[in-house]
């Protein structure tokens, strides 16, 4: 596939990122583990992320910068919606996702432009922070298994583990206890790249690839999760008392192989 050449990363993301390293490195140990291959990580590229909490971005920014990567998240369009944050995502190139509204498709045509230009796009398949009772990946949406079915980009599984650690679930609120917390015990935070998901025998329009494609990129980030959390192998040690715990949409773990 031919690498186009027409997105460039804005300066105001580039810094953004160097200061999400800081700011990881302040509350937490990051590791970042496994490598994304030199000629994918100027794209066209899909991230496809467990999403465990509202830290989550923060490492990732972080953990992308390490690996020389340089995405644009698809992300909430309450985030666009806030007085500082919001014209920063823009400039950044980020792209907006209406949830729950008539208007989400149009952020998988921006996400599919986006790719088609060049971009490497990072987005969380489950949709969501994740309610399963031990924090496993969720069985997910079918946006990213579209996007990579229509685009033909590369999809990499980026399993983290830790980042829950450092802000509660329902942050704001308890966000400076969190923190002070973090500051201290300054928890271990760990990402891991994986390897491409198999994806070419599947076609777009073909009744259940979507499907089929979104539950291969689910086991491929339970799969690279596992090695992040050997401790912890059935619920988390850490606690958030204020996270909501919902198993309708938990997804069947494949047996280790």
């Amino acid at each position: 596939m031919n690498t186009p050449t027409g997105w460039r990363t804005p300066l105001l993301w580039r810094a953004a990122q160097l200061l999400a390293r800081g700011i990881v490195g302040a509350f937490g140990h990051l590791a970042v583990t496994g490598d994304v291959p030199a000629e994918l990580r100027r794209g066209p590229l899909i991230l496809a992320v467990n999403h465990i909490g509202p830290f989550d971005p923060v490492v990732l920014a972080a953990a992308c910068r390490a690996q020389g990567i340089a995405p644009r998240f698809m992300a909430t369009a309450g985030l666009f919606r806030t007085p500082v944050i919001g014209p920063l995502m823009r400039r950044a190139g980020h792209i907006r996702v209406d949830r729950g509204t008539t208007s989400v498709h149009q952020a998988l045509d921006a996400a599919a432009a986006a790719v088609a230009g060049g971009s490497v796009i990072l987005l969380y398949p489950e949709g969501r922070i994740g309610l399963d009772p031990g924090m496993w990946p969720e069985r997910g949406k079918t946006g990213a298994a579209r996007l990579a079915l229509v685009s033909s980009a590369p999809v990499i599984p980026v399993a983290q583990w830790g980042s829950h650690e450092v802000l509660p679930y329902r942050a704001p609120k308890g966000a400076l206890r969190g923190l002070a917390r973090a500051l201290l015990r300054r928890p271990a935070i760990r990402v891991h790249f994986g390897a491409p998901v198999a994806l070419r025998d599947l076609h777009p329009g073909t009744p259940g690839a979507a499907r089929r494609a979104t539950a291969r990129i689910i086991d491929a980030i339970t799969d690279d999760l596992r090695p992040l959390r050997p401790e912890e192998p059935d619920r988390p040690r850490h606690v958030d008392p204020g996270r909501p715990s919902e198993t309708t949409r938990s997804h069947r773990r494949r047996p280790p192989a």
